[in-house]
């Protein structure tokens, strides 16, 4: 499955997924056998624990800070996933990919409430106000992924200002507005065995 780890590369005609899509090596086009529901289960987690890159470590301690707030976990475990610093800068389109949003969140790019942070893993809020420092309004992959960000789209639950590079979070997403193709309740169901 295309994941987007590539940032804008994902979307052009060099996309590795769309020029060969199925696994490297010599036996990467055979048939496999029908996989089992843990295997399903345990797929679907590694998919999203690489789509926003993390360690096995860090997304247990999300499914757990998910499992304990109320209402629904899987979709409690998608949200928080969802206000990570370094993935709200490439929801913003102020980067091409998450790694690239850790990367630069990680080198004080970014000011959140006028404050430098540099944890990628650090949770927004409602009203947050996450901008581009001065220094590095000039800095080329920013700039670039700017002008690209018109095809990828910004989330409505998120407000950008392109001229001044800031956004503010408007509020937190609900279930509806992630459209990449996740299926929480496999990893609740692999969870909580």
């Amino acid at each position: 499955m295309k994941l987007f780890l590539k940032g804008d590369r994902c979307y052009s005609d060099k996309c590795a997924f769309d020029r060969r899509g199925y696994a490297p090596g010599e036996h990467g086009q055979k048939r496999r056998g029908k996989p089992s529901d843990y295997g399903i289960q345990l797929r679907e987690k590694q998919k999203v624990k690489r789509m926003y890159g993390l360690s096995e470590k860090q997304f247990r301690l999300f499914f757990q800070k998910a499992d304990r707030q109320q209402g629904i976990t899987g979709t409690n475990l998608l949200v928080l996933l969802e206000r990570r610093l370094d993935n709200i800068v490439y929801r913003l389109g102020f980067v091409n990919s998450r790694n690239q949003g850790r990367h630069f969140v990680r080198h004080k790019h970014f000011l959140v409430n006028g404050k430098s942070v540099n944890i990628p893993s650090y949770l927004v809020k409602v009203g947050d106000e996450i901008e581009v420092k001065e220094k590095s309004r000039k800095v080329q992959a920013i700039v670039d992924a700017l002008d690209a960000v018109v095809r990828r789209g910004i989330p409505q639950w998120l407000d950008l200002e392109k001229e001044q590079m800031k956004g503010v979070v408007k509020s937190f997403p609900v279930r509806e507005d992630l459209t990449m193709p996740m299926q929480e309740q496999l990893i609740v169901e692999l969870y909580s065995k």
